[in-house]
């Protein structure tokens, strides 16, 4: 059962006029071009930086951000790992979900926590349901304290949103995919790196065309058939950084 099929409504009639219209949307090029192209003027604007969450800064699309708290509600995950930690907003965004439904941590993995961000983090009112592990998400010994504390959970989401390279996202999917729980979800964030304009460069970053996360979730999907691309969380967005990157556990 897919993600849109499993968030409820008010009544069937409003949830089947909603699964029509999010239908529609699949095929509605022009509408998807038009959101194309204002990712693209967003990014070179930096509008993903305007917002925060309860007080932390949050660097993200605000439909995304609209996603993973509906994600986080229908999945009712007891772990949430997440890689990449910035500011915290992310972190605070899941954790206020899982104080909402009662139970759950979050797992915060960042290869440099800056002191003054962690001091928040940690200071927040939903401090006590993040825990912050230092160090390069791929490292051994990091991935050895995820699995360590994901151990006995029955519900395990993961949000990669670090090192936007091929390379560090395929490792990424290698090392915390299969922690994963059957009708959870691994969300790739950036992805939309492959879909920028030909001629846009990333000046400051390693990543760009051919080298990114969405190139990193086509490989590792071929040979990970336990993993579907939910289509239906994009289809509704429109406006995401993460195409192709919704990935649901079905197996």
């Amino acid at each position: 059962m897919s993600y849109l099929e499993t968030t409820p409504t008010a009544h069937p009639s409003y949830q089947k006029e909603k699964q029509e219209r999010i239908a529609g949307f699949a095929s509605d090029e022009e509408f998807r071009a038009l959101s194309n192209q204002w990712r693209a003027m967003a990014l070179e604007r930096k509008y993903m930086n305007n917002f925060s969450w309860l007080g932390r800064p949050l660097i993200q699309v605000p439909m995304d951000a609209m996603a993973m708290q509906e994600i986080i509600w229908a999945v009712k995950p007891d772990l949430i790992i997440e890689t990449g930690v910035a500011h915290g907003g992310s972190l605070i965004l899941s954790a206020s979900i899982l104080e909402l439904i009662g139970a759950g941590e979050v797992l915060g993995i960042d290869i440099e926590i800056r002191e003054h961000n962690r001091k928040e983090i940690e200071a927040h009112p939903l401090g006590h349901r993040i825990k912050l592990i230092e160090g390069s998400s791929t490292a051994p010994d990091v991935v050895a304290q995820v699995r360590e504390a994901a151990k006995g959970k029955k519900n395990v989401l993961v949000c990669l949103d670090s090192n936007h390279t091929h390379e560090h996202v395929l490792a990424e999917l290698q090392a915390y995919g299969d922690l994963v729980s059957v009708g959870s979800y691994c969300v790739v964030f950036d992805t939309f790196v492959e879909d920028m304009p030909a001629d846009y460069v990333w000046t400051d970053r390693p990543w760009g065309k051919g080298d990114n996360p969405k190139t990193a979730v086509w490989e590792w999907l071929r040979s990970h058939p336990e993993f579907v691309i939910d289509k239906s969380v994009e289809d509704r967005l429109l406006v995401t950084s993460a195409p192709d990157g919704f990935l649901r556990r079905v197996a």
